[in-house]
């Protein structure tokens, strides 16, 4: 594992026994069950705006998802400001661009998370044009191979309502998660970006309520199949 300071806990990793994990594992069994005849592997999950939680939610989220024995990869495409390797104390210098920019296959830049049955690809170089890598046919490959190889791939993305980013990826996943920071996000913000992930026909699978028990708890609440 890279030597980068971790900037980020990942608490299902660190107290798999405490409630919110238990939450996160909830979480996970409503998402296997949502779709019995057309299993979702393919989860892609955002947020209305900035500092919602969003990616800290993903995380969680697979690692539960491993802790069950479960092949997972986390796959970065917030091409504008990723995260994901400072969860894990990854490099960056390669990852998702550097695939769609046919400069390295896959394999060079699928990484160990150090967590068993987790992979991840971060998001790799920042890019000039990330809405056309996303929509990039490539891109699609990427995440079908992925899907054939992996039981569960989770796609991280910029928020709903600041850039295009989030509905590209949409028409290529299975389904998507909102994270809804409670007390945060006005309520037409959070109609906007469900208007926003309908109009491209995206499987909304519900919403997961962030911050939402008294201050200082850091719980959520999963809300399935929320119109």
């Amino acid at each position: 594992m890279s030597q980068l300071g971790k900037k980020h806990s990942i608490i299902t990793e660190q107290n798999p026994m405490s409630p919110i994990s238990e939450v996160y594992r909830t979480l996970r069994t409503n998402i296997q069950f949502s779709s019995i005849d057309s299993p979702v592997k393919s989860i892609m999950v955002t947020s209305a705006g900035a500092g919602e939680g969003k990616t800290t939610t993903l995380t969680n989220l697979a690692v539960a998802y491993a802790q069950a024995n479960m092949n997972v990869i986390i796959v970065d495409a917030d091409l504008r400001k990723p995260s994901i390797h400072e969860y894990f104390s990854l490099s960056n210098r390669l990852g998702v661009t550097n695939v769609l920019a046919h400069q390295v296959g896959k394999e060079t830049v699928i990484t160990k998370s150090g967590i068993p049955y987790l992979d991840v690809i971060p998001a790799g170089t920042i890019p000039p044009n990330p809405s056309e890598l996303l929509a990039s046919q490539h891109m699609s490959k990427l995440i079908e191979e992925l899907s054939q190889t992996y039981d569960a791939v989770f796609i991280d993305t910029p928020p709903v309502l600041l850039v295009t980013d989030a509905q590209v990826m949409a028409t290529k996943c299975d389904g998507v998660l909102l994270v809804v920071h409670y007390g945060k996000v006005k309520r037409e913000d959070l109609r906007k970006a469900k208007a926003n992930l309908q109009l491209v026909n995206a499987n909304v699978l519900g919403t997961v309520l962030n911050k939402y028990a008294q201050k200082g708890m850091n719980r959520y609440h999963y809300y399935a199949g929320e119109n």
